[in-house]
C-alpha cells in the first residue's frame, strides 16, 4: 500500500527545521517529496504544503506522529 501524507506548516520560519529535522529522519521511507507555498508580493508565504509519499506504512504513522507534536502543523493522509 502507498500513503501520502500532506502536510501543511504554518508560521513557516518557526517550524520549518523542526519539519525539517523530522524529514530528515525518515528519509529513507520518503519515496517522493513535493514541496508548495505561494510568494505574496515577493515574500515567501507563511504558510506551506509538503506531500510525502511513503513506502512503509507503518513508518507512515511514525512520521506522522512525530510531526503531530509541532505546533501549527496539520495533517491529512490518503492511502491507496
Amino acid at each position: 500500500m502507498t500513503t501520502i501524507i500532506g502536510i501543511k506548516v504554518n508560521n513557516r520560519l518557526q517550524n520549518a527545521l523542526y519539519v525539517q529535522e523530522i524529514l530528515t529522519n525518515f528519509g529513507c521511507v520518503i519515496k517522493t517529496r513535493i514541496g508548495l507555498h505561494e510568494e505574496i508580493n515577493g515574500q515567501c508565504s507563511p504558510k506551506g504544503l509538503i506531500l510525502l509519499e511513503i513506502i512503509d506504512d507503518l513508518k507512515a504513522i511514525e512520521i506522522a506522529n512525530a510531526l503531530c507534536d509541532i505546533e501549527e502543523i496539520e495533517i491529512q493522509q490518503m492511502k491507496f
